[in-house]
């Protein structure tokens, strides 16, 4: 697959996980599905914005920046008419690595919320943390530790799991992106410069 057709896969894969890594956060913001009477009960976590910010707007810009690789014009620079395609394909790696970041950003931060439990109010009547590194996760007779707000373990628990499958997959792919911009940067795109005789380099 040329380097520009590769990306623009790239990019089209990255959208609907960005919007999905967003979403995902923003469903943290109501436990169990309903709204709390006090957000410094929330799980600190919550409000670091992995989904909203790493996964989601930092993820937006690189696969905009993907898509639009296919379209862009190549020819006559510098008197090399694949120089310019190369520029764009270095520049996408640039943007590859943000967004990157951006995904590893959301995966620590889910990683540390799954092992860390959910903050809710305990059988001991105050709102803290009762789970202690990660041992809820394999004994569930341990959720019944948080009292308010009701199904807040599996609610946090499947909304950080998504976050920290996203991380991942957007982590893998901008990776990709990482390798297939280094080789436009090297060997130009297959399709580059068809309007000056189709003799980009492949």
């Amino acid at each position: 697959m040329c380097t520009g057709g590769c990306a623009k896969c790239l990019g089209g894969t990255l959208i609907p996980l960005a919007v999905f890594g967003f979403l995902a956060n923003v469903l943290l913001f109501f436990p169990g599905g309903k709204v709390i009477d006090d957000n410094v009960n929330l799980s600190d976590e919550v409000w670091f914005f992995g989904g909203i910010l790493g996964s989601g707007v930092l993820m937006i810009f690189p696969a905009l920046v993907f898509l639009g690789l296919r379209n862009n014009d190549c020819c006559g620079c510098c008197g090399n008419e694949s120089c310019g395609k190369r520029c764009a394909m270095f520049t996408s790696t640039i943007f590859a690595a943000i967004g990157f970041l951006g995904a590893g950003y959301s995966f620590i931060i889910s990683a540390i919320s799954i092992n860390k439990g959910p903050k809710c109010f305990t059988v001991n009547g105050t709102w803290a943390y009762p789970f202690h590194n990660g041992d809820y996760l394999g004994d569930k007779a341990l959720w019944s530790k948080c009292r308010e707000p009701a199904d807040v373990v599996p609610w946090n628990l499947s909304l950080f799991s998504i976050l920290l499958v996203i991380g991942i997959i957007q982590m893998l792919l901008c990776a990709i992106q990482v390798i297939n911009g280094l080789l436009g940067t090297l060997c130009g795109d297959c399709q580059c410069c068809g309007c000056c005789g189709g003799n980009g380099a492949v």
